[in-house]
């Protein structure tokens, strides 16, 4: 028991589920120059932690000029059920272990009967293949699902090395893992020698504390051997303060549209014709009906079926508050339907591989103006549905999509959660040819790419990111790769207006996409930088009420590391975190931040600091201009914030820019003032 931290009840968490790399600005056009992420990337190694790799996936193939696999390497291929390390592992895919002694303490063995598992490394349930291409996967030409989203698929950072470690597993097609599992694989991918760690799950709040959970342990372990880990945010959105993964040694990543879009035509009667949304492959003809036929007050759930069969009808059906499409796909199914339109709010309505049924996504409108011409109709209309096309750059993105977790935090509010937002919806990336794309045992199509959506999926886009900022700047803590991420971060779509939030008709806010949509690119290059050292993490485990016993279970021991919080000084506002949050302002405060100039560092650089109020704030930022030189790279300022306004309850956002002229060095600024009782100017 030496080397045990801590011990506590393992409890279960849940996974989170082309285009997207190009409208990252990580292009594939090499006339004018190869690619960064194709000259970047070769010594990384990220590890994906999720429900394994289907190991002959074209996208862990091992590309001429790869060299060989890095000396630091000391991972291994674990040999398993139809996984052959000889066969399996290459200078591309170098490491591949499984975990199934959590899993079974809870379940009780691996059932592999009527329930499709590999107890190895192979993946069946096509998450984890999906991942680890989206973040690490070679370059593969000619991808698509069924034609649609044709492109070349490739990871962000194509040349890195793949490393899986298999800790979900399927039960009825959906993916369980195990604390006991997750922090058991955190100990062998940080002693295998990961760069960076891909972890798309997590558990819906309430919240565990940070000492008895496993993915905060083990990724503040991962924070001292100086690794990156990336989370999912969760799929609980468009609701307040479900956000999960909200360690701030850890990067939390929202989800995000792309500039793509599946437009599907739908025509009545040869003369009538409207578009939705959705990813279709066949055309599909037949009678439009409307929904209440078949389900009592027209509601399309299985409770409401009224036993009349839909043979050859698609079913005209309506959001409803607490009807979402796919309890809509179940009951139309069931009535023996042939397809499903479904209208809903303006805000929801993207196009997905069909789960259950053929789907066509309307908003209320087009909805409406479907249900006044079938009204009209004398008859049923014959519907005709067009497979699906794919269109770029037509519709407004990014848009922080309707079910991303939202912030704030529920168990720190005063770190910002999310950090960042990524592209979500609708990635296309590699899938095993054995699983069905929907997973449901009746789809008989058999994929090599498939669509995924998700928090999911957008977190291994900045996985991806992180691994060429490791390449690019190797010497970087992972406090200064979120730094990066964060604070080049965009807050405007392509037309140049806000980022709109799904779910409302609003603008994202901070609680909405965090520090706003990550930039690659400019992230290579972000001027100034926020870092921080396991010193702050403790005091900010100090400042949320911890005991030094409970600290002491989440730090890895070693030396010159004090997790005595009677040493420990300083308000958890003052953590040189990239983005300011202030949960509680009720009087006139002063917060500190500290940067670092990594941009040019042979000659001297000026910086102007500008603050954006939030509502009823008066900011001043102290100094005002930050000069650096090359005997002097680290310089601090101060941050006054002060209440004009008699306030509670109620979030005000405003940010701090930094700039030289070309770097633009942004943080949010989140404020709640919560004065109403004392409130004096």
């Amino acid at each position: 028991m030496d080397k045990v931290v801590s011990v506590f009840r393992s409890k279960t968490l849940k996974l989170h589920t082309t285009r997207s790399w190009d409208f990252l600005g990580l292009t594939l056009d090499e006339t004018l120059v190869t690619p960064m992420e194709f000259t970047n990337g070769q010594d990384v190694v990220v590890g994906i932690f999720d429900t394994g790799v289907w190991p002959e996936s074209e996208s862990f193939q091992e590309k001429p000029g790869m060299r060989p696999i890095p000396s630091s390497w000391k991972g291994v291929c674990v040999e398993g059920e139809k996984f052959e390390p000889a066969k399996a592992c290459n200078r591309k895919l170098i490491g591949a272990r499984y975990y199934l002694k959590g899993f079974e303490q809870e379940y009780g063995p691996l059932n592999m009967s009527g329930n499709p598992e590999y107890r190895s490394a192979r993946d069946f349930l096509g998450h984890g293949t999906h991942t680890a291409s989206t973040a690490a996967g070679s370059m593969v030409k000619n991808a698509s699902f069924f034609g649609i989203g044709q492109g070349t698929a490739r990871g962000g950072a194509p040349w890195a090395r793949v490393a899986v470690y298999k800790i979900c597993w399927g039960i009825n097609g959906i993916g369980s893992c195990t604390e006991a599992d997750i922090l058991a694989a955190f100990d062998d991918a940080l002693h295998d020698g990961v760069h960076v760690i891909s972890a798309s799950f997590g558990a819906t709040p309430p919240l565990s504390p940070f000492f008895s959970s496993s993915a905060d342990i083990g990724s503040f372990h991962a924070m001292q051997l100086g690794i990156t880990v990336v989370f999912s945010a969760g799929n609980d959105g468009p609701e307040p303060s479900l956000v999960q993964n909200v360690a701030p040694w850890s990067l939390c990543v929202a989800a995000s549209t792309i500039d793509r879009s599946f437009p599907t035509e739908i025509v009545l009667d040869s003369n009538f014709t409207i578009m939705g949304q959705s990813i279709i492959s066949k055309e599909i003809k037949g009678r439009l009906a409307n929904a209440i036929t078949y389900f009592v007050d027209g509601v399309c759930s299985l409770g409401n079926w009224n036993r009349k069969l839909a043979t050859g009808r698609v079913v005209l059906c309506f959001y409803t508050p607490g009807l979402v499409y796919e309890i809509a796909q179940v009951a139309v199914k069931t009535a023996k339907g042939l397809g499903l339109i479904f209208a809903e709010p303006f805000t929801k309505p993207i196009a997905d591989v069909d789960d259950d049924i053929p789907t066509l996504h309307v908003d209320i409108n087009q909805g409406t103006i479907i249900g006044n011409y079938l009204a009209e109709s004398l008859k049923l209309p014959v519907v005709q549905i067009s497979p699906s096309k794919t269109i770029i750059g037509k519709s407004p993105a990014p848009t922080v999509v309707y079910f991303s977790s939202r912030g704030p935090s529920s168990i720190s509010p005063d770190i910002l959660k999310p950090d960042i937002t990524a592209p979500g919806i609708n990635i296309l990336a590699a899938w095993p040819p054995q699983t069905p794309p929907t997973l449901q045992p009746s789809d008989d199509r058999l994929v090599r790419w498939n669509f995924q959506s998700g928090t999911s999926m957008s977190c291994p886009h900045v996985s991806g990111v992180g691994a060429l900022l490791k390449s690019v700047h190797p010497g970087w803590s992972p406090a200064a790769t979120r730094s990066a991420i964060m604070t080049t971060a965009y807050t405007r779509d392509a037309s140049h207006d806000s980022i709109l939030a799904g779910g409302s008709m609003a603008g994202s806010t901070p609680f909405d996409m965090g520090a706003g949509h990550i930039n690659p690119l400019k992230a290579m290059d972000p001027g100034l930088i926020y870092d921080m050292k396991t010193s702050d993490y403790i005091l900010f485990l100090c400042n949320t009420g911890y005991t030094q016993e409970q600290i002491e279970r989440i730090v890895l021991p070693s030396s010159g590391v004090d997790t005595n919080c009677k040493n420990m000084h300083g308000p958890n506002a003052n953590i040189n975190y990239p983005s300011i949050s202030v949960p509680n302002l009720r009087s006139p405060i002063t917060i500190k931040r500290t940067v670092r100039n990594v941009g040019c560092g042979k000659k001297t650089t000026v910086y102007f600091g500008v603050a954006k109020e939030p509502d009823g704030v008066e900011v001043v930022i102290w100094p005002r201009v930050l000069i650096f030189s090359p005997s002097k790279l680290e310089k601090s300022y101060y941050v006054t914030l002060k209440p004009l306004k008699k306030s509670e309850g109620r979030y005000d956002f405003g940010e701090i820019v930094w700039s030289d002229g070309f770097h633009h060095v942004r943080s949010p600024l989140v404020v709640l003032v919560n004065n109403s009782d004392d409130f004096t100017i």
